[in-house]
């Protein structure tokens, strides 16, 4: 028996089987091979095509059959894990009107700031946990004010996975938790929020039909099971973020919000009116986004990721006084939704070199982290431990130093991603497995990183001078 995991990133689409029984992977992939287009049209702007996700997502399902060497049909459940608050909207026909406004597109902050003080910054703290800020329903609104008479043609909005449950299965469904994600939801009323909806003069038909978490979702269209080789089956749905940002997520068992909103809290896929489970995100846009421009713009040309690492390797703690930060990938939550771009402070035409700038970037990144978790730790959230696939930037030993150095954290690496989780929560979903703990027993943790004292020092001097210029930035 198996399950097909499907993870909807910007950066790629990727798919994963996992052998239900043992819990291990068995097969996956991931397309396209470089990394998808993201348009912007005009600065701060986001777009992707959501039916590029569709095709994109029905060439990795091929790819990773092909690779774990089983038959289609042998698939029992499909779980979806998706970029978190894009927009996408269709008509009746279930045809996409517009581009999708993805996560990172910062046009909709002057939108969720008029709502925060228009309805109340209580108010919405109290019932939303957040500001409406840049997330789906600020978007929402910029869609209702600038393209009006498109917005008049919307039947649904959707999240990303929740359009491709809807290219699945032939349904337009949501969950709790993607509908906190997009500030939808009163947590207060455990409903959709009134203050929100009447703010902006939407209709609560533009909302889709609302399901469990781990439960039902659809049923597969016969039409795609034959295309993709599967059969007629129930997929699930577990909302999960990775890839070109960087997030840290950890559940909170009792109702709290950053006063500034500088940090988000959402519905946790188990949350409940009868059990508190709220995910506290923070959410860091110039991450993966940042090493992948340094390695194709200042970097030697053709050079390998791991080729980057050991160049950045070769420069002490600290590049020397070099600082870069992250920020020029929309704008930052953790910032008061302010957009600052990146730069770079401290440059010294004598010293730094191409690997200085990789290091440095590295090191902006862990310290965009540590500076976020400490407005989680303000919160009361204490991170001892950071948990994390072996994926992406924690495959660098730069990055993962300095972020256990610069954080006093230790870091556990497991062998999984989104789209493995993905499959394990559709198989939560179908009733395969009993609870989370039967479905992620067999996850394998392959490495540990701890802080290394003497290099704790240097980092966090580092990032004293990092934070001093952030500061002065903002």
């Amino acid at each position: 028996m198996y399950l097909l995991g499907c993870d909807i990133g910007s950066s790629s689409v990727k798919a994963s089987i996992v052998d239900a029984s043992s819990g291990l992977t068995i097969g996956a992939d991931f397309y396209p091979k470089e990394e998808a287009p993201i348009k912007a049209i005009k600065p701060g702007w986001a777009e992707q095509e959501p039916d590029d996700w569709w095709k994109y997502l029905k060439v990795a399902i091929k790819g990773a059959i092909a690779k774990a060497g089983i038959q289609g049909t042998d698939i029992k459940a499909i779980g979806i894990s998706y970029q978190m608050h894009g927009l996408v909207l269709v008509d009746k026909k279930m045809e996409v009107l517009r581009p999708s406004i993805i996560w990172c597109d910062s046009r909709a902050v002057p939108y969720g700031d008029r709502a925060f003080k228009n309805i109340g910054e209580k108010q919405c703290l109290s019932h939303l946990l957040n500001s409406p800020g840049n997330f789906t329903a600020s978007k929402l609104a910029w869609v209702k004010e600038f393209e009006p008479e498109l917005f008049r043609s919307v039947h649904k909005f959707m999240l990303p996975g929740d359009f491709i449950a809807m290219r699945m299965t032939g349904d337009i469904v949501t969950t709790v938790s993607g509908l906190s994600e997009g500030i939808f939801w009163d947590f207060k009323n455990e409903q959709v929020s009134e203050d929100l909806m009447n703010y902006f003069g939407f209709s609560n038909d533009l909302i889709p039909e609302i399901r469990p978490t781990f439960g039902l979702q659809g049923e597969l269209l016969g039409s795609v099971a034959t295309e993709l080789g599967l059969k007629v089956l129930n997929p699930g749905e577990i909302a999960a973020t990775g890839g070109t940002s960087g997030v840290v997520y950890g559940v909170n068992g009792k109702v709290n919000f950053d006063t500034l909103s500088r940090v988000n809290t959402f519905a946790h896929v188990n949350h409940s009116a009868d059990q508190t489970r709220l995910g506290v995100l923070l959410c860091i846009n110039g991450v993966g986004i940042l090493n992948s421009w340094v390695k194709k713009n200042v970097a030697p040309e053709g050079i390998s990721y791991p080729e980057l690492n050991e160049l950045a390797a070769g420069i002490p703690v600290g590049s020397e006084g070099l600082s870069i930060l992250p920020f020029g990938n929309g704008a930052e939550r953790m910032l008061q939704n302010k957009q600052i771009d990146c730069s770079v402070h401290g440059l010294n035409f004598n010293i730094h070199t191409k690997a200085h700038m990789a290091r440095a970037a590295q090191e902006g990144i862990v310290f965009a982290f540590k500076y976020g978790m400490d407005i989680m730790n303000e919160m009361g959230i204490d991170i001892g431990v950071i948990r994390a696939g072996n994926a992406n930037l924690f495959l660098s030993p730069i990055f993962r130093d300095a972020l256990a150095g610069v954080t006093g954290t230790v870091i556990e690496l497991y062998d999984t991603n989104g789209a493995v989780g993905a499959a394990k929560g559709a198989g939560m979903g179908a009733g395969i497995y009993k609870n989370a703990e039967e479905a992620f027993a067999s996850l394998k943790k392959i490495n540990v990183i701890e802080p290394d004292g003497f290099k704790a020092n240097a980092y966090c001097g580092a990032f004293e001078i990092w934070k001093e210029r952030l500061e002065q930035s903002i």
